[in-house]
């Protein structure tokens, strides 16, 4: 457990903005049609995915089966939700905020690009990483 709470703050830190993601400000060219539900649950299901935004970690979500979710932005500390599909975006709603989040998902270079739905654009999130290392979570109503 310890190894990966060391693993998940490294990864955390803002440091690690990666080369790919665009600059402050600066959106892909032609983002194209947005990809659907399955399309997006086939990229996803199965990996923790790493968003950064304008250069900066916005957060990781691990995307677990029946459109389960768990989504962390600080070490050992997770929020727990579903994802379902509403028209061509894909909403989030998790165990403390009954308010979806919804975003529209593209693919760029086999990465997602994330817009939310109350985002102007220039504001997208940008897949920088995903494999198969599961958040280092406590398990939901975990006792003392």
């Amino acid at each position: 457990m310890r190894r990966s709470a060391a693993l998940l703050a490294l990864v955390l830190s803002p440091a690690l903005a990666l080369a790919d993601t665009p600059p402050a400000g600066e959106m892909v060219p032609s983002l194209g049609t947005p990809i659907s539900a399955e399309e997006f649950e086939a990229h996803v299901v199965g990996k923790t995915v790493t968003y950064h935004q304008h250069g900066l970690l916005f957060g990781i979500e691990e995307y677990l089966p029946d459109r389960k979710v768990r989504w962390s932005v600080t070490a050992d500390t997770c929020q727990y939700g579903v994802w379902y599909p509403s028209g061509q975006d894909i909403c989030f709603v998790y165990e403390d905020d009954p308010k979806p989040a919804c975003w529209t998902f593209w693919l760029n270079d086999g990465a997602l690009v994330a817009l939310s739905t109350e985002a102007a654009p220039g504001q997208e999130l940008y897949e920088t990483s995903a494999d198969t290392t599961p958040l280092p979570c406590p398990g939901p109503d975990v006792g003392v």
